[in-house]
């Protein structure tokens, strides 16, 4: 039968009316169902994403990106995990937010509600598809999931599991619908349905974010790139900042929360530089470096203002001298991404400065940018990290995926 996105989208409307007023029992219970069907079918899922993953080295696939796309056992047990976890969170709907009374004897309240059909444009991460699934069914909504063809089979695998954890409560699949054909063209047609999708989500690279957000029709929440920056200040402790930078940009450097620039106040560069560049090499770490810091590393490469403004996702990192605070502060606000930024000091005046003038999503003293995560931050999994002011902004957890409504209660009161 031929795929129908418009069909989908209406599908996944009407499933959402009754996702919307599923108890909570009995949407923690759902939850609960699919992350056993996730364990029981563990060797499913890593056949499927075998298939991707070869298909995806075939392809020519970057290194950073095939491990985003990886499912193993410890990954698909702490997805599990993170669903559980899910179950544990207070449920946000129908919390009142706010309570008054107005002189004429209204009682005005706002009520925490879902949003509706959300839709989630996504590439490569498998593990989103649970994410996000999970995270606007207990809040309420339904979803559809546009993930990327390079991880089809994962993808299919994991909505099988959420599939059957719905059907066993009575509870249209729909409510979690996947695109199943990978083609532009259902990407395009989706983001015109304006009257069956409330909201749209993007996440991945820098090309797909433009392009839904100058393509669609329905609002965006964008989970733009992350050039996050790690500032080392004159009074940081250098000890500490080299576990962060490590931590930051060689544990994973694939993830949006990962180091992109490293800023060093010139005061320390002459002791600190010396040790990242001998941590860089041992890890393998491509530098690109400015005039004042690149003698301190060996096959260092000039760095440009593009450089600067790159997200490069992988064991490759820029680096930059600056001769105050205000100008390590300039260069963030110039090149930022909105999304994570932090400093390594022990003066609690630069640090309220830092604070103050630093306007990203996430704002980190003395502590890794691996810890810009909802799980981390205590939202559980997250859907993403949101880089527009409006409505969300950082991780979004439960209460992210909810709007308000106002709730007056009145005696027969009318307006004069």
């Amino acid at each position: 039968m031929t795929f129908s996105m418009l069909q989908m989208a209406k599908d996944t409307q009407l499933a959402s009316q009754q996702v919307a007023t599923l108890p909570t029992t009995t949407k923690n219970d759902v939850l609960q169902a699919i992350a056993n069907n996730l364990r029981s079918n563990t060797a499913n899922i890593i056949e499927a994403n075998d298939l991707d993953i070869k298909n995806a080295k075939q392809s020519g696939l970057s290194d950073a990106m095939t491990d985003r796309l990886l499912l193993d056992k410890d990954r698909i047990e702490s997805i599990a995990q993170a669903v559980e976890h899910i179950v544990s969170l207070e449920d946000p709907v129908g919390l009142t937010t706010s309570n008054s009374r107005r002189p004429n004897g209204l009682q005005i309240s706002k009520q925490r509600i879902p949003l509706g059909v959300i839709a989630m444009v996504y590439e490569s991460r498998p593990n989103v598809t649970i994410d996000a699934a999970v995270l606007c069914f207990k809040a309420g909504n339904a979803i559809i999931l546009r993930g990327g063809k390079e991880a089809i089979n994962s993808n299919l695998a994991l909505v099988q599991c959420i599939h059957e954890a719905l059907q066993q409560f009575d509870i249209a699949p729909a409510a979690v619908s996947l695109v199943p054909d990978p083609d532009r063209q259902h990407l395009n047609e989706m983001l015109t349905l304006f009257q069956h999708i409330d909201l749209v989500i993007p996440r991945g690279g820098e090309g797909l974010i433009k392009f839904v957000t100058e393509t669609s029709q329905i609002p965006v929440i964008q989970h733009f790139k992350g050039v996050c920056h790690l500032y080392i200040d004159k009074d940081a402790d250098l000890t500490k900042g080299l576990d962060i930078l490590l931590n930051g940009k060689v544990q994973r450097p694939g993830v949006c929360n990962s180091l992109e620039t490293l800023v060093v106040h010139e005061s320390v560069a002459a002791e600190f530089l010396p040790q990242v560049a001998k941590a860089f090499a041992d890890n393998d770490v491509k530098v690109h470096a400015c005039e004042q810091s690149i003698s301190y590393f060996d096959n260092a490469i000039p760095a440009t203002t593009a450089d600067y403004d790159a997200e490069y996702l992988a064991l490759e990192i820029a680096v930059r001298v600056v001769s105050d605070f205000e100008q390590a502060v300039q260069h963030i606000q110039t090149y930022s991404s909105g999304h994570t930024e932090v400093i390594v000091s022990q003066d609690i005046c630069a640090v309220q400065d830092f604070v103050r003038q630093i306007n990203s999503a996430v704002v980190m003293v003395n502590a890794s940018s691996r810890f810009s995560d909802g799980g981390e931050l205590g939202l559980g999994a997250e859907i993403g990290i949101s880089t527009s002011k409006l409505h969300a902004y950082g991780p979004m957890g439960l209460e992210s995926l909810t709007t308000e409504k106002f709730v007056v209660i009145g005696d027969g009161q009318i307006r004069q």
